[in-house]
């Protein structure tokens, strides 16, 4: 059943090739990097690896520690293990892969002399062992959820321990793994290793036959904010006329939902005052703060700045910004990399993706720039850090967006409750702490290496 399901599923990976071609070409227009070195997906690279040990080494030392990090949220927690890892195994060498152009963009700044960078091979067999004969890592490291059924099948082939690090699985993708079972089981059953962030995900993922080895925690709780990023962000935070809140990491249909709320709520705030006339459906004037929006995707920058230029909003967006922001309406954030700077901005901020049923985006990398949270209903993809977060007054949840715009208003305006949610989102953050150092000395571990005290 098990390989009747992985022939199949290899059966239409392979047809679905030209199509994945044709959607690299399409992303390309919008977002260039996405037409960068295709072939690479196909396991197909410009020229042979050199330095490397003959094939059939069993020397780790001189062979890649391969991660597999898919978009740029994975790149960043990544990065937080790959510091650890380098402290550890002085002298690595890392063999980076990644499925999105953000991602890759993310994850070149982590480069040293004598590491690679390349697109994650397509999940077809052919793509996958040209790929494991062209770098032969010496383990594999996935992070978080990426599991691939022909990628673990050639690993175990090659004597490859593949390892999953940082995992979680929600109930949802623990719904759908289960009716993919065939497929789905001996993938997760064929790792070496699986690390899980929390004793919930731990579950979910033996459920699926993955060997959980230990409950680690989160890795971006280990996260070091960029020192000049935040500065920065603080600096401009300190000179703005009002308190500062933002949109952060928005994804689709919620800037219309909080342009929305802006509406909702200022009509409550005029009905109150006795004013009959209401004019435009949000101008920053009748608010107490400053709005910043930053989109998740780039690819959303421009149509954002149109929506809010629609809504009769002024916009001063980021890639216009000579040395700080501009007076408008709303502060647009269409940079990439820069999040840090964003959270030292603001004082408050409205999570993406937890107002739209999309799981929500990370709530930790906010909470370590000093900056308190609130969020919407829908937070599946941290779930436990979203709990623990407002079990400790570090982030605060509302029904929906009209009840956020009013509370992070509430709260921006508000210095003693702002200064008492830092103060407890650093307590937050140095009890949660420790993943990075667990997940890499285990990794030394598979690798013979005894971590570096």
């Amino acid at each position: 059943m098990a390989h009747a399901a992985l022939w199949l599923y290899s059966a239409l990976t392979w047809a679905a090739q030209p199509l994945l071609r044709r959607k690299l070409r399409r992303r390309a227009v919008a977002e260039p990097g996405y037409g960068h070195a295709v072939d690479e997906r196909f396991g197909r690279y410009a020229q042979p690896e050199q330095g490397l040990p003959p094939p059939g080494s069993s020397d780790a030392r001189g062979r890649f520690v391969w991660i597999h990090a898919v978009s740029l949220g994975e790149t960043r927690a990544a990065a937080i293990l790959l510091a650890e890892l380098r402290r550890q195994l002085p002298g690595m060498r890392l063999l980076l892969t990644h499925g999105t152009a953000t991602g890759r963009a993310e994850g070149a700044k982590l480069l040293l002399p004598g590491d690679v960078q390349v697109w994650q091979p397509w999940d077809t067999p052919g793509p996958v062992r040209r790929f494991l004969r062209q770098f032969r890592p010496a383990i594999g490291i996935l992070m978080e959820t990426e599991v691939w059924p022909n990628l673990v099948a050639g690993c175990q082939q090659q004597g490859i321990p593949l390892v999953l690090a940082n995992a979680r699985l929600n109930a949802a993708s623990l719904r759908k793994s289960q009716r993919l079972a065939a497929l789905a089981r001996p993938a997760y059953g064929g790792l070496a290793a699986v690390w899980a962030q929390t004793e919930a995900d731990a579950q979910r993922l033996r459920a699926m036959g993955a060997p959980v080895r230990g409950v680690f925690g989160n890795l971006k709780f280990d996260v070091v904010p960029d020192a000049a990023q935040l500065a920065q962000g603080r600096a401009w935070r300190a000179q703005a006329a009002r308190p500062v809140v933002m949109l952060a990491s928005s994804r689709e249909g919620e800037e219309a939902m909080w342009l929305d709320a802006l509406k909702q709520n200022r009509i409550q705030a005029l009905e109150n005052k006795g004013h009959v006339a209401i004019n435009s459906a949000a101008v920053s004037g009748d608010y107490p703060v400053q709005w910043l929006v930053v989109p998740r995707h780039p690819q959303r920058f421009a149509e954002v700045q149109q929506q809010l230029r629609g809504a009769g909003l002024s916009v001063s967006s980021r890639s216009q910004w000579a040395g700080a922001p501009e007076p408008a309406d709303v502060w647009l954030g269409d940079s990439l990399g820069e999040m840090v700077l964003y959270y030292g901005l603001a004082d408050v901020a409205l999570l993406g993706g937890s107002f739209a049923p999309l799981g929500g985006q990370n709530l930790i990398e906010a909470i370590a720039c000093g900056c308190p949270v609130v969020l919407g209903p829908h937070t599946f993809n941290f779930a436990e850090a979203a709990t623990l977060a407002c079990a400790q007054g570090v982030a605060h949840r509302v029904a929906d967006m009209v009840q956020g715009v009013a509370l992070a208003c509430a709260l921006a305006s508000t210095p003693h409750r702002l200064a008492d949610a830092r103060a407890l989102g650093q307590e937050f953050m140095q009890q949660h702490s420790g993943a990075a150092r667990r997940t890499a000395a285990a990794i030394g571990a598979l690798l013979g290496r005894p971590a570096a005290p």
